[in-house]
């Protein structure tokens, strides 16, 4: 990537951003899920109502919450319950998108988040499921933010913390989830990328700017599909970054 005048957590932030649609529900993690709804509340989607794992919904966010636990996240809001509460919510279907990071993502957007290596004798032990796998299985639209190199694109992953697609179409009503949910982007620090709807692979959707196909595909490894036009994600706006760096994160917590 060329030298820009944002961060590539800035554009990260973004891109995630506007994925958001006004009027929705959304399970927010700490990071850039936070910073990322924060910025649709203060563009393009006021009305997104923001869900955090221990039990606030709905909360103004004014300022930015260090933890999905803390005051902020229920300052103001429509409801401060608990995480039991939070999680019937999604059984009962009520939240539309969930954003979710992870260790390692295979081609159907399969998370892993708890071991690197054999589960029982692993390489690494890693923080594990916590909200991750109720997340995946029961919002109906999740979203993956993700570092992007071969390491973490992997063409099966060490662990199913959260399910994607599974084993592809299918699998996940297979195994009892919803019909119709399920992973529906990535967004990594090369580039957006989606689902092919027939064979629930992933699929690239747009470069960010400066970073070439080639690039991308150099650091998956699985096979991308590639669609006959791959798109330019627009950089960071003035207004976009003004209001990351004044009003969202001026301590430059995250960015």
């Amino acid at each position: 990537m060329t030298s820009q005048p944002y961060s590539k957590t800035e554009l990260m932030i973004c891109v995630a951003a506007r994925l958001f649609q006004d009027g929705t529900t959304a399970f927010i993690g700490t990071g850039i899920p936070m910073l990322a709804a924060m910025l649709a509340a203060k563009t393009h989607a006021p009305g997104v109502i923001p869900v955090f794992e221990f039990g606030g919904t709905g909360a103004i966010l004014d300022k930015l919450p260090r933890a999905v636990g803390e005051a902020r996240t229920f300052h103001r809001a429509v409801v401060a319950s608990g995480i039991c509460d939070t999680m019937e919510t999604g059984q009962r279907g009520f939240i539309d998108y969930g954003f979710l990071g992870g260790a390692q993502i295979d081609q159907y957007g399969n998370l892993n988040s708890t071991t690197i290596g054999n589960h029982d004798r692993p390489k690494a032990r890693l923080p594990g499921s916590g909200g991750g796998n109720d997340v995946g299985s029961l919002c109906w639209m999740t979203v993956a933010i993700m570092q992007h190199d071969k390491r973490r694109f992997v063409p099966k992953v060490d662990f199913i913390t959260t399910p994607g697609f599974l084993t592809g179409p299918g699998a996940r009503e297979a195994a009892g989830l919803p019909r119709g949910s399920g992973p529906i982007n990535v967004v990594s620090t090369l580039a957006l990328m989606d689902y092919e709807p027939e064979t629930c692979r992933m699929r690239l959707v747009a470069t960010h700017p400066g970073v070439s196909v080639a690039e991308v595909v150099a650091n998956t490894g699985f096979e991308l599909i590639l669609p006959d036009k791959v798109g330019v994600n627009e950089p960071p706006s003035e207004t976009e970054l003004r209001l990351l760096r004044e009003e969202i994160d001026p301590q430059r917590l995250y960015i």
